[in-house]
């Protein structure tokens, strides 16, 4: 699953997963054993000197030019393919700007990161930041985003072609027998397969930590002496490894909808998976309370939970018929993914409760393929955005799997059904994807302090389904100046989704620097 989509305008995070969908790659959790792995933090900070070998990309000097969205400015900035051997060769990067709307009082630079991993953070400015964020803030930043490399315009990693994506999205995730459970295997490694056969160079350079090195050069161009930033979902990860990198060049970074990078893939996934029946129960009991105009009928969220769990269950065998859609049928794979996909926001309710009576009601699968194919970013004409591959390459490569054979995922089964009677099932199966990946992951479960960063405000919202609460509590804890602000509600991520009290407050910390009173809530 995607950890990132932020009421609709961002498109993220699989759940740092394994995944919900079966293409999510290891948000939820890659796995290992049951327990949260936590080891010493396995990163140092880097050296506040810059190495004579990298001081040709601090150096260099952005060439802005227009880039067809009216307001903004575009440029590619060059890093090392490989920190370790930066003689080996450069990759491009996007980088995209819009200049603060005052003269007077710029506060300098402020990076925005979407999630994901895989969102476009270009798309996400030009869609949403640079235009939707509070007047106040971008009147005195320069609104900035960068691709991370392999994500969108930044060298993108491909795996599959449009066909062979459809294909792989409606493989069967909740297999019956040993002849399904071979076919989700397989179809796992197709997809591996394809993504070496298509872009083996980069593959092994996409890591979370090469991301934030590429955000250290670009501060440097940018000519900022420190890093403020906005990052949501599984770009709170990317921010707090800056902070863990450079402690000393953290401005005001705000980490909404937060991880909790001392859990293994395996735990992190399982803790999703409950982060998704706690914001589907929100959503029945929500609709349960309307009556007749509920799909899932009367009675308790339990009952509906039942009632949706086995219409689903019915789809494995007798797939939907749906329209415009050039024949795809509406199976138990993809129907799934289009419920997941309303629960990152409770704007998307009543699309949610329309597809559901047109699925369950009228046997037309249409409106929940329309919410599947936005979760993919699959196009009408059948074409696939990068998000999807991004985000397997950047979580396999960021933690070891959550299982190393079906076997294992077949033991942990009951747990992920405690989780969540609905999707249990589905995402642990899911969670297999990162076991069969071409390069052995390099990075590895860690607390993250930053010791010696200025405050950071990590928000975390109690009914997230992506990233739960309790990661948001984490996250805040181990960062030496962390800071927790909490919202009362429901969706994923808490900035710029309605709450005036969250707004303010950030808004205070990223313009004045004022940071929030401990135990901070909002509504």
């Amino acid at each position: 699953m995607d950890l990132s989509r932020r009421g609709r305008r961002s498109r993220l995070l699989s759940p740092r997963t394994c995944g919900t969908l079966l293409v999510a790659a290891g948000l939820l959790v890659s796995g290992c054993s049951a327990g949260s792995s936590t080891t010493e933090a396995s990163l140092a900070s880097l050296s506040r000197a810059t190495p004579a070998e990298l001081a040709p990309y601090y150096g260099q000097q952005l060439k802005w030019r227009e880039c067809g969205v009216p307001g903004f400015e575009c440029s590619t900035m060059k890093a090392p393919l490989d920190y370790d051997k930066p003689s080996a060769g450069d990759i491009k990067l996007a980088v995209a700007r819009k200049q603060a709307t005052k003269k007077s009082g710029r506060l300098g630079s402020l990076l925005v990161n979407p999630g994901g991993p895989g969102g476009s953070a270009i798309g996400y400015l030009q869609s949403y930041a640079g235009l939707g964020y509070p007047s106040e803030v971008r009147a005195h930043y320069d609104m900035v985003a960068v691709d991370p490399r392999g994500v969108a315009r930044s060298e993108p990693v491909t795996c599959l072609d449009g066909a062979r994506m459809d294909l792989y999205t409606q493989t069967d995730v909740t297999p019956d027998d040993r002849r399904e459970t071979e076919a989700l295997r397989s179809a796992y490694e197709t997809f591996a397969t394809g993504c070496e056969e298509r872009s083996a160079g980069i593959l092994p350079h996409v890591s979370t930590v090469e991301a934030a090195r590429d955000m250290d050069v670009l501060r440097a161009t940018l000519g900022d002496d420190k890093l403020s930033y906005v990052g949501a979902s599984y770009g709170t990860f990317l921010g707090a490894t800056y902070a863990e990198l450079y402690p000393e060049r953290v401005g005001r970074l705000v980490l909404d909808g937060a991880m909790d990078p001392s859990l293994s893939a395996r735990r992190m996934n399982e803790e999703q998976t409950a982060g998704f029946e706690t914001a589907f129960r929100s959503f029945a009991k929500d609709c349960v309370s309307r009556g007749a105009d509920c799909p899932l009928g009367g009675g308790s969220p339990a009952d509906a939970g039942r009632r949706l769990k086995a219409f689903l269950g019915e789809l494995d065998g007798k797939p939907l018929p749906t329209s415009g859609s050039g024949g795809r049928r509406l199976g138990e794979a993809l129907a799934t993914t289009g419920v997941i996909a309303a629960m990152y926001d409770e704007a998307g309710w009543p699309q949610l409760r329309d597809a559901l009576t047109s699925a369950m009601k009228n046997r037309d699968g249409s409106g929940l393929l329309v919410l599947s194919d936005g979760y993919y970013e699959r196009d009408s004409n059948g074409k696939y955005a990068n998000l999807m591959f991004a985000n397997a390459a950047v979580n396999c490569l960021d933690l070891p799997p959550a299982f190393t054979s079906p076997d294992d995922v077949e033991k942990a089964l009951p747990a992920f059904e405690k989780a969540s009677p609905v999707f249990g099932e589905g995402l642990a199966w899911t969670s297999l994807n990162c076991t069969y990946w071409p390069v052995k992951a390099t990075g590895t479960a860690h607390r993250i302090e930053a010791k010696g960063a200025a405050p950071i405000v990590v928000a975390g919202t109690t009914r997230d389904p992506a990233t739960p609460y309790r990661w948001a509590k984490a996250l805040s804890s181990q960062l030496s100046s962390g800071h927790l602000l909490t919202y009362e509600g429901d969706g994923h991520t808490a900035y710029g989704r309605g709450s005036e009290c969250v707004d303010a407050t950030i808004n205070a910390y990223l313009l004045k620097g004022t940071v929030p009173k401990d135990g901070k809530r909002c509504s």
